[in-house]
């Protein structure tokens, strides 16, 4: 009996493996293609920039000063895989003004034809206690992770339709699925990102065109280090669990799983386990992938709790040593 049962599990997961690529998209191809990376000029933008480039595509760079957009310019130029290919560098701040965001994208694709590939990598962070943080920080993050990437998406998003294809990427973080002592400013900002592919994805899956969310995990870049200046100590010593990626191996991630319609992209086996925790009601790209959020659910859980312990264990112990620390300056 059992080893029917077996025998008919094995089967059925073979079945799935089998039907899974029928009803998965189909991948874009690079080669030729119109990509736009927001955020560009340098970490994981610019990463992702060179990524595509080196598969042939044409790249359109968004971001706010204009030294470091040229200077990126010429980097990725270095890899280029034939003549034909263009970089085409626009300053400006997504965030501040929509009709500004779509006429440089029109701009854009008039000179580089119709975008087929949109990158939201533009982000920053602010870190510390809720009560420290200025209330002012929390309406600049929000404009600029969560409206930094409306805009671009709001302004190309027609024309996929229009053209049944494309991909739009929202690069979230491993905080925007798992809220974090010091993070209330930066982690509402990547969770809101999820909503909006969420509900994006539904409307435009019709029209052959893909969300794909990502989810970075803390990554070697020009950002990270001047967020990890201010970070409180629980903070770090929660950031202290994991590892510090490079932003090459996070963008080939991104791209890879972009080109390929996945809703969901991570890296890592911690990212891999936040993204089959966090699923929920997201879309999956294949049965294969439901299959595995609904066999590791629970164990995942199990290991989350774990984690989660260790996380409260780590700010009560700060939070013991501050004030043993603030009892013995009152009594000298």
């Amino acid at each position: 009996m059992l080893l029917l049962a077996a025998a008919f599990i094995v089967a059925f997961v073979l079945l799935l493996y089998m039907v899974s690529p029928l009803i998965s998209p189909k991948s874009l191809k690079l080669p030729g293609a119109h990509v736009v990376v927001t955020g560009g000029s340098s970490g994981i933008g610019k990463c992702i920039a060179i990524e595509c480039y080196k598969q042939g595509a044409f790249i359109t760079l968004i971001a706010r000063d204009e030294n470091k957009l040229l200077q990126t310019k010429k980097e990725i130029e270095k890899y280029s895989v034939n003549d034909k290919q263009v970089v085409l560098c626009i300053s400006v701040d997504v965030s501040k003004d929509y009709e500004q965001v779509e006429n440089v994208l029109k701009q854009a694709q008039e000179k580089l034809g119709p975008v087929d590939m949109l990158v939201n990598c533009a982000g920053t962070s602010v870190t510390g206690k809720f009560e420290d943080i200025e209330v002012h920080s929390f309406e600049r993050l929000m404009a600029v992770n969560y409206l930094g990437s409306v805009y671009p998406s709001r302004a190309v998003i027609a024309t996929m339709k229009e053209r049944r294809m494309g991909r739009i990427v929202f690069v979230s973080s491993q905080a925007g699925q798992l809220g974090l002592f010091g993070y209330t400013a930066y982690s509402p900002t990547k969770f809101a990102l999820r909503g909006l592919a969420e509900a994006l994805q539904m409307e435009v899956k019709p029209y052959n065109v893909y969300v794909t969310v990502a989810y970075p995990p803390d990554t070697d870049t020009p950002g990270f280090a001047e967020e990890s200046k201010t970070k409180p100590l629980e903070t770090k010593l929660i950031s202290e669990t994991s590892s510090v990626c490079q932003a090459e191996q996070v963008a080939r991630v991104i791209v890879k799983d972009a080109i390929q319609g996945n809703f969901n992209s991570s890296v890592g086996s911690d990212g891999y386990m936040l993204s089959i925790l966090t699923s929920g009601m997201s879309p999956v790209t294949s049965i294969t992938e439901g299959l595995q959020q609904v066999v590791c659910m629970g164990i995942f859980r199990i290991i989350g709790l774990f984690y989660l312990g260790s996380f409260d264990s780590i700010v009560r112990r700060c939070m013991m040593q501050r004030e043993k620390s603030e009892s013995a300056d009152k009594t000298e």
